[in-house]
């Protein structure tokens, strides 16, 4: 009996994000370069206030640009407060679901309250090197505003991969300045992604300084060997 009660104590204090849908652990953070450019610390779970994202119609936008359609699965990496989360969820509707991912306690604890009334919402923890999300699981991924937190992103891009399903979508929407001032050029960004193998698509001006560029991620016999990837050199200042 007290076995029983200790396991159902644990369950209680077990958040439920920790119940999520892992994926194996992929490639280690070690077997990846280390981005020659600074990162910039994570200061906040949001990048400006709601209500001015908003009127901006930065949502509609990359929505649009995403082709984000119903029925559909969608990642939204290093979720924070869940802007997109919580607009994106009725956008795929009740057939689709969404994988709200972070690496922070704090903010996945906030975002498992407010996403708790939504049916279609998964709130995951991953890695700064690896999301953990399921293989062959989403058709469009975004990255919002945090690429340049990312502390290993060769690892990140390399991980992430694998859960693309075929056609799969990559959107990274940042802004266009560097990253000491929580920004990434987009010269810097391209070079990254290309030394992991992923190919650009779309790139689309975003009002308020910042643009959002999309890639397909590298079909396996694509992907580079880790210890081929090279970091990206005198990148990180040029816009």
């Amino acid at each position: 009996m007290l076995r029983l009660l200790l396991l159902a104590s644990l369950a209680a204090a077990t958040p439920a994000w920790a119940a999520g849908p892992l994926s194996p652990p992929g490639v280690p953070a070690d077997a990846f370069p280390k981005p020659d450019r600074p990162v910039a610390e994570i200061i906040a779970p949001q990048w400006s206030p709601e209500a001015d994202r908003d009127k901006t119609g930065e949502f509609a936008q990359v929505v649009e640009a995403m082709r984000i359609r119903p029925g559909e699965t969608v990642a939204d990496i290093g979720a924070g407060s869940g802007y997109y989360v919580v607009r994106l969820s009725p956008k795929v509707g009740p057939a689709g679901r969404i994988l709200a991912e972070d690496v922070m306690p704090d903010y996945l604890a906030g975002l498992e309250r407010r996403v708790k009334a939504l049916g279609n919402v998964t709130v995951v923890q991953g890695e700064p090197h690896d999301p953990r999300l399921p293989a062959d699981s989403v058709d469009a991924v975004l990255l919002v505003h945090m690429y340049h937190e990312i502390t290993q992103p060769f690892g990140l891009l390399y991980n992430l991969a694998p859960a693309l399903k075929p056609g799969g979508r990559v959107g990274i929407l940042d802004a266009n300045d560097i990253p000491s001032r929580h920004g990434t050029p987009p010269a810097l960004l391209r070079c990254e992604l290309t030394a992991v193998g992923y190919r650009e698509t779309g790139f689309h001006p975003i009002p308020g300084g910042a643009y959002l560029a999309i890639f397909e991620a590298p079909a396996p016999e694509n992907r580079p060997k880790p210890e081929a990837i090279r970091s990206c050199r005198d990148t990180a200042t040029k816009r």
